[in-house]
């Protein structure tokens, strides 16, 4: 229509003029007036008759294409159908895991290394009213700023030979009693802070054996998101990088329950706490990271540390339950991780961990704990949605724990325990949804001729299982556990057979995890 109109006002003067050089001398009009002009010749009429039949012409031509677009433009208000760009708006249903950020304009981020973290980005709905994945957790908000939130629940059916079950399991999150359990309902929330933090938070309920309900803030920190030089911070309530298994949620377990050696040197809830870390991916061919990690290393959460103990007694000693005195008093952890691709299809993850600091069985009483992992992945050529696969792990630890007097300083004597232990376990992905697991676990605990602490009572644990997944969002898992539990000083030896069904449901999908 604009053309259109612009055309017009520039022909307009030549046909104005044309008209009034080309208008036929009425007889009845009178005698042209004589003037110094030169009379047009029979040729310049004929060329600016030419140019004004071209000009009548693209002015017809214009008001077509005009009609066409109008009749175009009615067509497809019409039938909801339009050519024209249309401006997209964020989806209520986002995510898969590993997807890019919420929006185009969304800061990039630093990979990080721990994949707790949903990168999420919104789909636009399609005419069918339905976003393009339904495997996305459910976001909120849109732009800079969006939170991602997600509920797992996981229960099992639980038998065992033993009656006192939550003695056998050594995880907090494990079953804990004959019967039905409900030992992790998680609630996961995640987004962007601004362009230069991400926040995240787990927070847990669990159903104790009288049916009655814990909550615990399991994790939420904040972490960088486009620091230089590969480097990356993180503060708040976080799982301490110590091992594979540690770092992790329990619906990312391949098995029902923690191995002991992680039970009973990190606790039975893991070594969290409040605090920092930083970590640097070094600038290698392969991927090489170093991270370096600061806790308070208080309470149950940091079991083989600043405990309290049950009743303020850890190991048959009454703990000082003191405050922190000074830097000393602090859990270091550091940790340096590899990986490298043998294949196309195989891939090897190789990493060392130690935690440092003080306990709370004596005045000057310390704890170290060394830790190596290893994982091997093979994953077939011709996979489908990552079926077929086979997947080796193992973690070893070494506690070194100077065990005091206690806080009276009365018996029993100071002791300095060497403990060791291990698990190793292999998973065959047979069929796509279709896992088979075998673990082995061992821990060698020092005997104490002073103590009959449970946890003093060396022990070793066969465990199987199958696992279906039905989809990414369910899973039911049988497992069948066989505990040999060996005869101390005081202690007597025993042997426990446990059978768990467990199963899990996903609303909005979780974050990805750390490989």
């Amino acid at each position: 229509m604009k053309k259109f109109i612009l055309v017009m006002l520039a022909i307009f003067p030549v046909v104005a003029a044309f008209t009034q050089e080309a208008t036929p001398v009425s007889t009845s009009s009178p005698a042209p007036t004589v003037s110094n002009s030169t009379p047009a010749t029979a040729a310049d009429m004929d060329a600016l008759r030419q140019q004004v039949q071209s000009l009548t012409e693209t002015v017809k031509t214009l008001q077509q294409q005009v009609k066409d677009q109008q009749a175009a433009l009615e067509k497809a208000n019409l039938t909801g159908e339009s050519g024209l760009p249309q401006n997209p708006e964020p989806s209520p249903i986002a995510g898969a895991e590993n997807s890019p950020s919420p929006t185009a304009s969304a800061t990039t981020r630093f990979p990080t290394e721990d994949t707790s973290v949903v990168t999420s980005a919104p789909e636009t709905i399609s005419s069918t009213g339905v976003g393009a994945s339904l495997t996305q957790p459910i976001t909120i908000g849109g732009g800079k700023n969006y939170m991602n939130i997600s509920l797992d629940g996981l229960f099992a059916l639980a038998y065992s030979s033993a009656k006192d079950l939550d003695h056998i399991e050594v995880g907090d999150h494990d079953p804990q009693q004959r019967g039905f359990n409900a030992r992790n309902i998680e609630l996961a929330f995640d987004g962007a802070v601004d362009p230069y933090f991400e926040g995240f938070a787990n927070i847990v309920f669990k159903l104790d054996n009288d049916n009655q309900t814990d909550v615990e803030v399991e994790e939420a920190f904040m972490q960088t998101t486009s620091l230089p030089f590969n480097l990356q911070l993180k503060a708040g309530q976080f799982f301490a990088a110590f091992g594979r298994l540690n770092p992790t949620h329990p619906h990312t377990w391949d098995f029902v329950d923690t191995p002991l050696v992680n039970g009973l040197f990190l606790g039975p809830d893991g070594l969290r706490g409040v605090g920092a870390q930083t970590s640097w991916t070094l600038p290698l061919p392969w991927y090489s990271q170093l991270i370096f990690a600061s806790q308070n290393g208080r309470g149950s959460t940091g079991f083989s540390f600043r405990n309290p103990g049950d009743d303020g007694m850890f190991f048959d000693r009454v703990t000082t339950d003191r405050e922190a005195r000074g830097l000393q008093d602090f859990v270091w952890i550091p940790r340096w991780e590899n990986s490298v691709d043998l294949s196309p299809t195989q891939v090897v993850l190789a990493g060392v961990s130690g935690a440092f600091g003080s306990n709370e069985t004596g005045a000057n009483s310390r704890t170290q704990i060394y830790g190596a992992d290893l994982l091997y992945k093979w994953k077939s050529s011709h996979a489908e949605g990552g079926f077929p696969f086979v997947k080796w792990q193992t973690e070893f630890m070494y506690r070194r724990f100077q065990a005091g007097r206690g806080a009276d300083e009365s018996f029993p004597v100071a002791e300095t325990f060497h403990d060791w232990g291990l698990y190793s376990q292999v998973l065959w992905g047979f069929k796509k949804g279709w896992v088979a697991g075998i673990r082995g676990d061992y821990v060698d605990m020092q005997d104490s001729k002073f103590t009959d602490d449970l946890d003093r009572q060396p022990r070793w644990r066969l465990s199987a299982n199958l696992t279906w997944y039905p989809t990414e969002f369910s899973k039911i898992r049988l497992q069948y556990n066989q505990d040999f539990l060996e005869q101390n000083f005081f202690l007597s030896a025993r042997q426990v057979e446990s059978v768990f069904l467990q199963w899990e449901f996903i609303l909005g999908a979780h974050g990805a995890h750390k490989f």
